[in-house]
């Protein structure tokens, strides 16, 4: 059995060579989250992950883009990080960018000076996980995490020259709480000014807290038509001034995708359409698709 087996990473990463850093999410705790709840976390040794480069360049050795995995994996201690970039540059001569899921504490727990030496090495994409930016549905969802919190780690990574990739989810705030969810999670963007941007809609996962409280009527998905509501609410609040959008996922009840500022009134529009035609089911959530 290989020793570098990722089995989650984002869309966008579907080129990279993916390294398997860690195994598992180091907090787990998440109430929506299921990609790591049957994965005890491992911290791997950094020889292991030497090796895995190792093998990996053998495998690509014209490689360009490396996605390091599992969940958090930017948790690890600044020497590791050194180590393991300083590692990836030299295995493949035409690295351009290394890529990574973060959290607000990882990146917090690194220094500026630290995120700009990371940079140099070719760190170039955190994606970061804000989900709402409603501090009382973070706390419901079981995040660990403040959205206050989570926008000060995202000025901070930008301000070294890094980039983020900021994921919401969608519905996250149950019937009652739906607008309010899309207000403060537009509020925090704003002040995140993110260069990527995605949009899903969430799906219970079982095995998850969400799933047992949707099962036993503690949470309400938001119905078809809400959801669209939601996400219309989301844009026409959103004042970002340099942001790839996206809301393509199969989760998504439409496919969007676009730049702000320019494409706002475009989307508006598009989900205005949406609304307005009858085709939206608003009873219920509809038809679910299993949500990776």
């Amino acid at each position: 059995m290989s020793l570098n087996q990722p089995q989650f990473r984002p869309p966008a990463e579907q080129d990279s060579v993916l390294i398997q850093m860690d195994v598992g999410c180091p907090f787990n705790g998440c109430a929506f989250c299921g990609m790591y709840k049957h994965l005890p976390h491992e911290k791997r040794a950094v020889e292991s992950i030497l090796k895995i480069i190792r093998q990996e360049a053998r495998a690509q050795p014209d490689a360009r883009r490396v996605f390091l995995a599992d969940g958090d994996a930017f948790s690890r201690s600044v020497s590791d990080w050194d180590a393991v970039l300083e590692a990836l540059n030299a295995a493949f001569p035409r690295l351009s960018r290394v890529n990574v899921y973060a959290t607000g504490r990882s990146i917090t727990g690194k220094s500026p000076a630290d995120l700009a030496r990371f940079k140099a090495k070719k760190l170039n994409t955190l994606y970061l996980g804000l989900e709402s930016g409603d501090e009382e549905t973070l706390r419901r969802m079981l995040k660990g995490e403040t959205a206050e919190h989570m926008i000060q780690a995202a000025q901070l990574a930008q301000s070294a020259g890094l980039k983020i990739s900021v994921m919401i989810l969608l519905g996250l705030g149950g019937r009652e709480q739906s607008l309010r969810h899309a207000r403060a999670t537009a509020a925090a963007l704003n002040q995140m000014q993110p260069r990527l941007l995605s949009a899903l809609r969430v799906v219970p996962v079982p095995g998850t807290p969400l799933f047992k409280w949707v099962e036993d009527g503690l949470f309400q998905l938001p119905t078809e038509y809400a959801i669209v509501q939601e996400l219309r609410e989301l844009v026409a609040h959103l004042a970002l001034e340099s942001t790839v959008f996206r809301a393509n996922h199969s989760s998504n009840i439409i496919p969007l995708e676009g730049r702000f500022p320019q494409d706002q009134n475009r989307l508006l529009a598009e989900l205005d359409q949406l609304l307005a035609s009858n085709t939206l089911d608003t009873q219920s959530p509809g038809p679910l698709p299993f949500w990776l």
